[in-house]
């Protein structure tokens, strides 16, 4: 079973919520004790392992995770809501952390 190697979080300075996502990356990579690498407005990197649109675009940011099998998953490219549609954090970490276990075959 593949085992998580490194948190990928790409993002843009600009993006209103960058804050955010550099927190729960950084969250997110301290939970599991690994590394994490930041990278900006990389969109061909997100082109070939993030997620797109119905065209084929990426969008920032997106948070990924690499493992010890050189295979790349999308952990977040969106970000959850409360019942109030703000950021939910704690959803966001919830929803990683259970990607990870998934993709680890820990589920």
């Amino acid at each position: 079973m593949p085992k998580l190697k490194k948190i990928i979080l790409v993002t843009a300075t600009h993006h209103p919520y960058h804050n955010l996502w550099s927190k729960l990356a950084e969250e997110i990579a301290s939970k599991h004790n690994v590394e994490l690498e930041v990278k900006h407005e990389d969109y061909v990197f997100l082109i070939e392992h993030g997620d797109t649109d119905e065209y084929g675009m990426a969008w920032v940011p997106q948070i990924l995770a690499e493992f010890d099998d050189g295979t790349i998953k999308v952990l977040l490219s969106q970000l959850p809501l409360n019942e109030a549609l703000q950021p939910d954090a704690e959803k966001a970490i919830e929803i990683m952390t259970e990607k990870i276990k998934k993709y680890e075959g820990k589920s």
